[in-house]
């Protein structure tokens, strides 16, 4: 624990030195945001390892010698961030538990350059920039430049406020066009040009550069006899300042986030760059009750718009075996927090895959959901390697059962041949009892590894024969009475399954969630299903010859077999619910997405919208007709929002599916 925080002060201090001293930043602010949050963790958990010069004591970093060094009478702190919905409720709680009614002023956070505007009877005096938040750079002369900066006031009174200075996105393209005609290095987005534009030593150059300034915040309001930060702002804007337009007070949670929903749809088509929603309780009472930490005012934060694509660590490759006894190479990675969760691995899908990706072991990253659900590493940054990385090397025997991989003619993938391999078996319970599956409530992951090694589980009938063990499985350390019978009402209500859940169960390689329900609807039942021929399975639209021999050849082992016919004897249900739909005029043809927490669960939801009619899919798109909308829903309800597709609530989707 020791040497991963010396490494991780090491890594911010370069990061900060780079960034804020040399304005060439050398890792993105997502991987900063990373590294500063790990370290905050190890030192809550291990307070006897904080060094007096750990980053999470100080805002920044140098201060350039170029430039005179000015002293912050009033520390300019920087803002604690927040990532997803949860976290901006949980900031609205900490507020409400020391009994304050709370109501915010949300601010569009401009991506550009923080900046302390300083004035005496109502004349412009000096500029510093934030430095280290204490002490900061004399950039006045440049600021003079900034025509949206008022040098003379409405009123002549001496007062400090603070802002952003940025660059427009068509002055950037513009400065950038110029360049590369010029043969120069162009800037990597407008924030780095406007730091590089308000640091040069000559001011024409930065009066060319065209930089804009947005003022929003007052150091001390009290003094001005305001109550409020909403009241400060409009002060701020009658003495000749410019504030955003965007600003808004809000009542409540509910509008807070429908503020931020409302500025992730309008960010592409604002003027300037913004990272994310800044939100400050109101009430300056208020906001000198809930104080400060060293770092962060504990009355303000700032939600970060989730990255589509981020940057971490390949710590390492390793390898899984599928029920099907496919090898997979997974990537293990620095935990990264990508569009409001935390991803610590991502499929490597195969050896072809990695290679095509010419990742290394210890390369920088970088890593996206696709379709907003699902970890992928999109590619490696081979600038960013200092020697010490390994090549992958694929493996030729099974990480299990040490069995000879086979690679099948025409694919890309290694198998493990032995049917005997445990991996594959316990993978293919955990299939069987999955919630797109069998959906059987309480056999999880570890609870079906548990029960195959102590033997009561060791293929699909046992599951249904798992009560015969009630007296051995009490004993077991976690489980009693209560849990046990919740296990086997699941297992006995998933008999009555409809046949699409049964044929994705039984885990026919390229027979998915879709391809079942084509072969549910067409057979009706399994004993029809398992009697088709190659010929008629072939023709069935979607399926085709590689899946048509797969189900040939997984009938064809009589044990796969005998399973199946064993599940129908003991009561599993072989037909099909689907030949009984009703096709109804709201579902019929649509495409729906269901997201967040509601009283119904998903798949009961799912399972009933497509028994009418309807397609329910993962992601949200131009072609989602509904997207379902509970408690919690995260980034799917936004796109929705950013799209303008139709939401239905709770309440709305039940009436609908009631009617």
């Amino acid at each position: 624990m020791k040497e991963r925080y010396e490494e991780l002060i090491k890594i911010i201090n370069e990061a900060d030195y780079n960034y804020h001293t040399l304005d060439n930043p050398t890792i993105t602010d997502q991987e900063y945001d990373k590294y500063l949050r790990e370290l905050f963790e190890i030192e809550i958990s291990h307070p006897e390892l904080i060094r007096d010069d750990s980053p999470t004591v100080r805002v920044g970093g140098k201060v350039l010698d170029k430039f005179n060094k000015v002293h912050h009478s009033i520390p300019m702190l920087s803002l604690s961030n927040v990532f997803n919905e949860s976290e901006i409720i949980s900031f609205d709680n900490r507020i409400k538990k020391e009994g304050i009614n709370p109501n915010y002023v949300c601010e569009l956070k401009i991506d550009g350059l923080s900046v302390s505007l300083h004035y005496e009877k109502g004349k412009f005096v000096f500029a510093a920039t934030r430095g280290d938040g204490v002490i900061g750079e004399d950039i006045t002369e440049n600021v003079r430049t900034i025509k949206t900066v008022p040098l003379t006031l409405s009123k002549p009174i001496d007062i400090e406020v603070r802002g952003e200075i940025y660059m427009s996105k068509t002055v950037f393209n513009e400065l950038n066009k110029k360049r590369k005609e010029n043969g120069l290095d162009l800037f990597q987005n407008p924030r780095n040009a406007a730091a590089g534009s308000i640091r040069q030593l000559d001011s024409k150059i930065a009066a060319s550069r065209k930089l804009e300034c947005w003022i929003y915040h007052l150091p001390n309001p009290e003094d001005y006899g305001i109550s409020t930060h909403y009241e400060a702002l409009e002060f701020m804007k009658k003495l000749g300042f410019r504030t955003n337009p965007n600003n808004r007070l809000v009542y409540s949670i509910n509008e807070l986030l429908s503020f931020i929903a409302e500025k992730s749809k309008a960010r592409p088509n604002l003027p300037y760059e913004i990272d994310g929603i800044v939100i400050k309780l109101n009430n300056i009472s208020d906001q000198k009750k809930m104080g400060f930490t060293a770092k962060y005012p504990k009355w303000a934060t700032a939600y970060k718009f989730p990255a589509t694509e981020v940057l971490t660590k390949l710590i390492d490759i390793v390898f899984t075996v599928g029920r099907t006894g496919q090898i997979t190479p997974n990537a293990i990675l620095e935990p990264v927090i990508v569009q409001g969760s935390t991803i610590r691995r991502a499929t490597l899908n195969n050896e072809d895959y990695v290679k095509s990706k010419n990742l290394k072991v210890g390369d920088i990253v970088s890593i996206r959901k696709a379709a907003d659900v699902i970890p992928e590493v999109v590619r490696a940054l081979p600038e960013r390697r200092n020697g010490t990385e390994k090549d992958f090397v694929m493996i030729k025997n099974c990480p299990i059962c040490n069995s000879c991989l086979i690679k099948k003619e025409g694919q890309v993938d290694y198998y493990c041949m032995n049917p005997a391999c445990d991996a594959r078996k316990i993978e293919g319970l955990i299939h069987f009892c999955s919630r797109k599956a069998m959906n059987i409530e309480g056999l999880g992951d570890r609870i079906i590894e548990d029960f195959y090694n102590m033997h009561f589980i060791n293929n699909y009938v046992d599951i249904y024969k798992l009560g015969e063990h009630r007296k051995e499985l009490v004993e077991l350390e976690g489980f009693g009475d209560k849990s046990i019978d919740n296990i086997l009402n699941a297992i006995d209500n998933s008999k009555k399954n409809s046949l699409e859940r049964f044929i994705f169960a039984i885990g026919i390689p390229f027979v998915g969630e879709k391809t079942a329900k084509i072969l549910a609807k067409r057979y009706k039942t399994m004993t029809n299903f398992m009697s088709a021929s190659f010929e008629d399975l072939k023709e069935i639209y979607d399926i085709g010859e590689k899946i048509a021999k797969s189900i040939i050849d997984y009938f064809l082992v009589d044990f796969h077999k005998n399973q199946v016919l064993k599940l129908i004897e003991i009561g599993v249900n072989e037909h099909s619910l689907l030949m009984n739909s009703v096709e109804n005029k709201f579902f019929s043809n649509k495409t729906f997405v269901i997201t967040g927490t509601l009283s119904k669960s998903r798949d009961e939801i799912r399972q009933t919208i497509e028994l009418l009619g309807g397609k329910v899919t993962d992601s949200v798109s131009k072609k989602t007709n509904v997207v379902v909308v509970g408690e919690n829903p995260g980034s799917k309800y936004e796109k929705a929002l950013k799209l303008g597709i139709e939401i239905w609530d709770d309440e709305k989707v039940n009436e609908m599916l009631n009617n």
